[in-house]
């Protein structure tokens, strides 16, 4: 079926506007509009109509183009205006329209790229379906397509900033059954690595175990275990830099509430959500998180990443590296500690979830590697400092004390002398 007889049958639907009708051949043809496209062959059907009516007095092709041709009108020599398109319920005269709305929605936001979106009534899915019905698919693209690149041209023009396709900083949602835009803007993720530098703060906020987060007398009403956490320290800051709704924090791991974070500090990637603003020094911004944390928190090393830095912390296998405090029930010689401690290094050590954690850990043995375990010093105290380093995943308390037989091998079961960390501080993290 050629072009202008496929036109015919959607014309026996109703009238139907140049974009519309373009569109079903927007896929024929280059460096035209939808509504190039559509006068062309309107123009056409009018040429082929008049000749039909001077060489058969038929006007029924005329009559048929009437309500939406000028030309088919002044050919007739009848008056009238173009009545409503009966596929998209004339949007594309409101192109200025949904371009000056989103232009006002802009207003304010730090942003570089912006995309259009379009979420289409059900009544406007139906025509459309009704309309493919009639003519295929094989040279069409859909109304959204257009609204959105039609749309995207014009509010381009009025903020002077570009459409990425691909990363935009801003999605403007034009939605047709509400006559309204909102926009998504994307979140701000700043990487970089915190120190912690006292014990019994958590990486994130642990709900009250009593009330489960909803508040009470033991939380004090505030619905936390714990009165502040390492993401709670960096969030203040983070809002008010932005001006962001919200943050969330992701880090590569986490310590023990009662372990410290040394060395070079644990990765971590903050997201600011919905931020008015997309530039900040980074700089001014660590500063601004240490003196808010005062000297609990440290955070170093900020940069801009992309969202898929979340996913790279989350699915490295980190090493890492631990200062340990161990004590014993019995007194141990230095020669014996450092013989078990030999034993353990290079050793695959079978760990079945601890009873710490089994509460919100799937029972499960899992396998994971000790590189290296040496002792730095036996204090006549008869306190051992020890340094561990090790696959991601370990828990390393349970290396020491054998969580009663459920972690394999371990210090307590080749000392034959129970023995408990005292102080965990981790010193590495490497990704």
């Amino acid at each position: 079926m050629d072009v202008l007889e496929i036109s015919k049958k959607i014309l026996h639907e109703g009238p139907i506007c140049d974009n519309c009708l373009g569109r079903q051949f927007a896929k024929l043809s280059t460096g035209l509009s939808n509504r190039e496209r559509g006068q062309a062959v309107k123009l056409a059907l009018v040429l082929e109509g008049d000749r039909i009516y001077k060489s058969e007095n038929d006007d029924s092709l005329l009559r048929e183009l009437a309500p939406c041709s000028a030309l088919a009108r002044k050919t007739l020599r009848i008056e009238g205006e173009d009545e409503q398109c009966w596929v998209c319920l004339d949007q594309f005269k409101k192109l200025d329209f949904w371009a000056e709305e989103a232009a006002k929605a802009l207003e304010g936001l730090e942003y570089s790229t912006f995309l259009v979106g379009t979420k289409v009534s059900g009544l406007l899915s139906e025509n459309e379906e009704i309309l493919w019905a009639e003519a295929g698919t094989a040279y069409a693209e859909q109304l959204k397509t257009e609204l959105n690149r039609e749309v995207g041209k014009r509010i381009a023009e009025k903020v002077e900033k570009e459409v990425d396709f691909q990363n935009p900083d801003i999605v403007v949602t034009l939605d047709l059954a509400a006559n309204k835009s909102e926009l998504q803007v994307r979140s701000v993720y700043i990487y970089g690595r915190y120190l912690k530098k006292i014990r019994g703060i958590p990486q994130t906020r642990w709900p009250c175990r009593k009330c489960k987060g909803r508040g009470c007398e033991k939380c004090g009403f505030t619905g936390k275990q714990y009165p502040e956490s390492v993401d709670e320290l960096i969030k203040g800051p983070v809002i008010e830099t932005f001006e962001a709704a919200d943050t969330a924090f992701h880090g590569s791991g986490r310590e023990d509430i009662d372990a410290l974070m040394l060395g070079s500090g644990r990765p971590f990637v903050v997201e600011a959500k919905s931020p008015v603003k997309r530039i900040a020094d980074l700089e001014g911004l660590a500063a601004k998180i240490n003196e808010n944390a005062a000297g609990k928190v440290e955070v170093r090393e900020l940069r801009f990443v992309e969202k898929g830095m979340i996913e790279t912390l989350k699915s490295s296998k980190a090493d890492k590296t631990y200062k340990l405090k161990v004590t014993f029930k019995e007194p141990v010689s230095e020669e014996k500690l450092k013989s078990c401690l030999e034993s353990l290094s290079g050793t695959e050590i079978a760990q079945q979830t601890p009873k710490r954690v089994v509460h919100r850990r799937a029972d499960l043995i899992r396998k994971r590697y000790v590189h290296s375990i040496t002792l730095d010093e036996l204090t006549d105290e008869g306190y051992a400092y020890i340094t561990v380093n090790c696959e991601g995943g370990l828990y390393v308390k349970e290396l020491i004390s054998g969580d009663e037989g459920r972690t394999n091998p371990s210090l307590t079961g080749l000392l034959g002398i129970p023995a408990l960390v005292e102080d965990l501080d981790v010193v590495n993290v490497e990704i």
